[in-house]
């Protein structure tokens, strides 16, 4: 590995590390959510009034019927500890079994490596000024989660350590997992404040 790029990951680790030993002093775990809401894009309700009035169905009919899990693609609105820290964050695209930005770097021998691109829009009066390595996991099929790694693949840039994105604007990164070879991944999870916010959201992957 060149000194580089042992550097970057060191520096990395430990910007990130202060980042969440302070939040973790002031974090609050009561009143936790997992949201798995998609927002609601503006087509949505023009295409509900297009409907006819009465299809001849009872007015209840499918009215208890559950709202779609958000899903790769799909954006859900997050909430952070401060009122005035809020964000859009989108699950862009999964790339599988991602190769390698450095050709002194691979995963470890039974692992695999697995990027997943995120888009982030500040939508408070507060500008998000975070670290996404340490807000996001994935979960397999089995329950069992996986943090990041720092690890830069070719599936593009990946997020910088912290992120600063002013209210209003957006950005976008990939930030990488390891896991078993042979694991299934089912979600995605990424919380605001580093990931110690009440409220998480979720993606089904698939």
């Amino acid at each position: 590995m060149s000194f580089t790029a042992t550097a970057r990951r060191r520096s990395a680790a430990l910007l990130l590390g202060a980042a969440l030993v302070t939040l973790s002093a002031t974090a609050c775990t009561s009143g936790a959510s997992v949201s798995t809401t998609p927002k609601q894009t503006a087509a949505a309700p023009a295409a509900d009034a297009a409907k006819p009035a009465d299809s001849g169905k009872p007015a209840d009919q499918g009215a208890a019927k559950a709202p779609a899990a958000a899903k790769v693609g799909d954006t859900i609105a997050l909430k952070g500890m401060e009122k005035s820290n809020t964000a859009d964050v989108t699950a862009v695209k999964v790339v599988d079994n991602a190769e390698s930005g450095d050709e002194y770097l691979k995963p470890a021998d039974g692992k695999r490596w697995v990027a997943v691109q995120f888009q982030i829009k500040a939508t408070g009066t507060k500008a998000y000024s975070d670290a996404p390595l340490g807000a996001a996991k994935v979960v397999d099929t089995q329950g069992q989660s996986y943090g990041p790694s720092f690890t830069d693949t070719t599936a593009g840039p990946s997020f910088q350590t912290p992120t600063n994105i002013a209210p209003g604007e957006t950005g976008k990164g990939f930030i990488t997992f390891e896991v078993p070879k042979d694991a299934k991944l089912d979600k995605i999870q990424f919380g605001l404040d580093a990931g110690f916010a009440d409220q998480t959201g979720q993606w089904k992957i698939g």
